[in-house]
């Protein structure tokens, strides 16, 4: 084990707690400290654009950790107060309440911050969502909202989009994409995508991009499109993207693109890891990426951990990633954008469900079903082999 005696892992949510704890299971015995934005204890995030934000989840039950679990990780914690700034060569960081931590292991899982619109965050019934602060006003102005525009129809804003619509509101999307998460899963499913949001009495407005929120009296009233409408709205979601959260790494001496370069063990420089959406680092395989799922913050936070203690093993995850919409799960295993070649092997006209497999160079890479959950672990293990394309579109079409 290399021989460290203070770690501080900046960002205090899923993946900084389970870094954390990956160095307590591993043996790491000395200080320990976790530095968070937020004054609540770390909870989970998918919930909050489903369960959370139908009502159906209290703040209790996102909490990752019982008080006791974390109580036993004899961390102290630093919650409610932002990293500021990184000095490498000290060794230290500078927090917002004026104090400074030193360490001779540092671990990065700030995560990401929403995109903004230009102008109108201002207005009265303008969202994001990204915190449970957030989705608990998310949920209290869906209560009295007539009519919603969510601005974004990936991932979260198709989930915001269901919640709404299923809570009897009158729902606008709009995304400058042909169909709803198409950036995600490609053209195929995007249209199958769209045909579900359609079916529920959602107004699709995709190939249309925002130009502006209007408001009067401070309240938001609409939004304008570029192709000349306007959608009233008393209530409007943001889900246009994020950021990854590293303003405060820029005199650090970090690579900080697209979030904290790495290698491919997760390692920034010595003695610094970065793990969860705010790491980009070099996957053996698929080249360099950065993963805003919940599944790669655990994982990559485990592999962090390990690096940080000494490991030298490549992460090398097949990336996973799930939706819930209506009454669909939509699963996904390693690379499914527009890019790859595209292949149904499962299709049931009947049903509605369906699986399909991606490609490239050859082989196999990503894999995509739609209420299958039992074909979507058989076609992870295609994706994990990196199977080659034309064999195993066979050998997945009789499966």
């Amino acid at each position: 084990m290399s021989r460290l005696s203070r770690i501080v892992v900046v960002g205090a949510s899923a993946a900084g707690l389970t870094a954390a704890e990956t160095l307590r299971w591993h043996g790491f015995t000395g200080s320990l400290t976790l530095v968070g934005e937020e004054r609540r204890p770390p909870y989970d995030r998918p919930p909050l654009s489903k369960q959370s934000l139908r009502g159906a989840w209290g703040a209790d039950r996102v909490a990752l950790r019982r008080h006791d679990a974390l109580t036993t990780l004899t961390a102290d914690w630093r919650l409610g107060v932002t990293a500021m700034a990184l000095d490498t060569a000290a060794r230290t960081i500078t927090l917002s309440d004026g104090s400074a931590l030193a360490y001779d292991g540092l671990v990065i899982a700030t995560g990401v911050t929403p995109r903004r619109l230009p102008a109108g965050h201002e207005l009265i019934g303008v969202h994001v969502l990204r915190t449970l602060d957030d989705a608990l006003a998310l949920r209290a102005g869906l209560r009295t909202a007539g009519s919603v525009v969510i601005v974004g129809a990936g991932l979260l804003g198709s989930e915001v989009a269901a919640v709404a619509q299923q809570s009897g509101r009158n729902v606008t999307l709009v995304d400058p994409s042909p169909a709803p998460m198409t950036r995600q899963f490609g053209e195929h499913v995007a249209r199958r995508c769209g045909e579900l949001h359609t079916r529920q009495g959602v107004d699709l407005r995709c190939g249309a991009a925002v130009t502006a929120l209007t408001g009067r009296d401070g309240r938001v009233t609409g939004v304008d499109l570029d192709d000349g409408a306007h959608v009233p709205a008393d209530l409007v979601v943001l889900a246009i993207g994020a950021m990854p959260s590293v303003g405060w790494l820029a005199d650090s001496g970090l690579v900080v693109s697209d979030g904290v370069e790495c290698d491919h063990t997760c390692q920034a420089v010595p003695g610094v890891v970065a793990a969860g959406d705010v790491a980009s680092w070099h996957h053996p395989h698929l080249g360099r990426m950065r993963v805003e799922h919940r599944m790669n913050a655990t994982e990559q936070a485990i592999a962090a951990a390990g690096t940080l203690l000494g490991a030298d093993t490549p992460f090398a995850p097949v990336p996973y990633f799930w939706t819930d919409q209506y009454d669909v799960r939509i699963q996904a295993y390693g690379v499914t954008g527009p890019d790859a070649q595209f292949q149904i092997v499962t299709d049931d006209p009947a049903t509605g469900r369906f699986a399909a497999l991606y490609g490239a160079d050859g082989h196999v890479i990503g894999a995509v079903t739609w209420n299958l959950p039992r074909q979507a672990r058989l076609l992870r293990r295609y994706v994990a082999e990196r199977a080659p394309w034309r064999q195993t579109l066979r050998q997945a079409s009789t499966t």
